[in-house]
């Protein structure tokens, strides 16, 4: 098993930047899958970047271009980078861990993007 704990949130204006992390409660290297997922009032979960190996991540085409996803496993921590950001990008974000058939959930951070 393995906690993770998201940090990072906050509020911010259109057009500005946030940096997310999620701690692992243990090393992140045998993990095959991290990722950020984000949920928005009355939406459903959808995913927002994914990152196995190496130092290439999976976007959705909402984010590819403004969010990097960066993993640093010595510091058994994940990272997600918001450029750009839109109001439409308010949502809860959650770290995701996947091993094996299991998936593991942070408690989520808020993110607001507003005037």
């Amino acid at each position: 098993q393995v906690q993770l704990v998201e940090s990072g949130g906050g509020l911010v204006q259109p057009g500005g930047s946030l940096r997310l992390s999620c701690a692992a409660s243990r090393s992140i290297f045998s993990i095959n899958t991290m990722g950020w997922y984000r949920q928005a009032p009355g939406k459903s979960r959808e995913l927002v970047a994914t990152i196995s190996s190496g130092v290439n991540g999976n976007y959705a085409d909402s984010v590819k271009g403004r969010f990097t996803i960066s993993r640093d496993n010595a510091k058994n921590t994940v990272y997600l980078q918001m450029n750009s950001l839109k109001p439409e990008d308010t949502a809860v974000y959650y770290c995701n861990a996947n091993v094996g058939y299991m998936n593991y959930w942070g408690q989520g951070t808020q993110v607001t993007v507003s005037t």
